[in-house]
């Protein structure tokens, strides 16, 4: 697989790092709350998380009940462009399009990362992940998907070919990195009537055995974030090329 280039028309629309840790049982919200005495100058719009829990009931009637408990904080900038969740259970940042460049990406993420560990002291990190979502906005009339990408919907020559909308998900592991790749694509509503808008969701994650030391941890992320391009690259032709480029 090759790498991925520089595009001025990157399709991405939003680029995430995320980590899932296991906190000390003595951090608790209040202590999550303090990050946001270092970040609000350049994240000042918080917002409280919860995690949603339902619970069914059956016997003579049915019925249901929810509870919700806060896991954190999200913390946006200014033009919610960019997002940093401190939860319990993790760490992430995203970046929305207009996406810059990897490197820029990376570092805001690692300055915020260092605030979240100085104050939580994670004992463990359970789930490493980058993730690029895209959307490729392929002009009509389309004859075959397969002139815009290389990895689509096989549909048997006895149906229609026309598809006005699929879903499609692979698993493929990365045994090279002891990771998975979760590769989602699907057809999202356009934004204008001449083009149709195809999501290609890149996951690159890996949940056991990572390294512990900030050395180790964040060269492994460049190695998840090559493997994420190389991906990209792979699942596109030369004409999607020519409409990013």
């Amino acid at each position: 697989m090759q790498a991925r280039k520089h595009y001025s028309r990157a399709p991405i629309t939003e680029a995430v790092i995320d980590l899932r840790v296991q906190l000390p049982e003595e951090v608790k919200l209040d202590t999550l709350a303090q990050v946001y005495l270092t970040i609000q100058t350049d994240y000042p719009i918080r917002e409280d998380m919860f995690v949603v829990e339902g619970l069914m009931i059956a016997g003579a009637s049915v019925g249901a009940t929810a509870s919700q408990t806060q896991i954190g904080y999200r913390f946006s900038s200014s033009n919610q462009k960019q997002i940093f969740q401190a939860r319990l259970d993790g760490f992430s940042f995203s970046q929305l399009a207009p996406y810059d460049s990897w490197e820029t990406f990376r570092e805001q993420a690692h300055r915020l990362w260092s605030i979240y560990r100085s104050l939580t002291n994670p004992k463990a990190i359970a789930r490493i992940a980058v993730r690029y979502i895209n959307r490729l906005d392929i002009p009509l009339p389309l004859n075959d998907f397969k002139d815009y990408l290389r990895t689509v919907p096989e549909v048997s020559p006895d149906l229609p070919q026309g598809l006005s909308g699929y879903f499609m998900q692979l698993q493929i592991p990365q045994h090279d990195l002891e990771a998975m790749l979760v590769l989602n694509q699907a057809i999202v509503p356009p934004p204008a009537p001449d083009v149709v808008s195809v999501l290609l969701d890149i996951d690159v994650f890996r949940e056991r055995d990572i390294p512990n030391d900030q050395v180790g941890l964040w060269n492994y992320l460049e190695q998840l974030h090559i493997r994420t391009d190389q991906v990209f690259e792979a699942c596109i032709t030369d004409r999607t090329r020519e409409l990013i480029n």
